[in-house]
């Protein structure tokens, strides 16, 4: 089960609202939903994303710069519709004219990306090859730095990340009323 919200940091505090990525095709697309979720263009949104027990992604927006992101687990992500709108060539370190796309397709039978003999996506030190998407966060881990979570902190988050989060910018209550 998916579940998605933006919550933006207004001059009155915390503002929540659950939100609909059905439309939203690219990183762009939903920086600029996040953008006009707000009448302010100065405002700090952030895109909550998770998949129950699998993963959470949060997309942060200031004003007109670039979103920042960050995966808590880019392979389980991959995965996902909504996650792999996260999951830029950049976030990954991939050359954007690379071949090995989330969307191609395997002609050897095997889905997902998914190599015939299992174990191969990993070296014998347990390393994730570089073809691959890793296992484990990618993105900006300080993302919320300024905000009072640090990037040990981030990375630590249970279950329900998100809850956490909300708790420590004191936006709990808001954002439990659109969970």
């Amino acid at each position: 089960m998916y579940f998605a919200a933006l919550l933006a940091r207004t001059e009155d505090g915390w503002e929540a609202s659950d939100t609909e990525l059905d439309d939203v095709e690219t990183l762009s697309d939903l920086a600029d939903l996040a953008r006009e979720s707000t009448g302010d263009d100065e405002d700090t949104v952030l895109v909550f994303i998770e998949q129950e027990e699998s993963w959470f992604g949060i997309v942060r927006v200031d004003g007109e710069e670039d979103p920042r992101v960050y995966v808590s687990d880019a392979a389980a992500a991959s995965r996902s519709s909504y996650g792999e709108l996260l999951l830029t060539d950049e976030l990954l370190g991939r050359d954007p004219g690379d071949e090995d796309d989330l969307d191609a397709l395997d002609l050897d039978g095997t889905e997902d990306g998914e190599d015939e003999s299992e174990g191969d996506d990993e070296s014998a030190d347990g390393s994730v090859s570089a073809d691959s998407v890793p296992h484990g966060p990618v993105g900006d881990a300080r993302i919320l730095d300024d905000l009072g979570i640090g990037e040990k902190e981030l990375r630590a988050m249970s279950d329900d990340a998100l809850g956490e989060i909300a708790e420590a910018l004191g936006a709990a209550d808001v954002l439990e009323t659109v969970r």
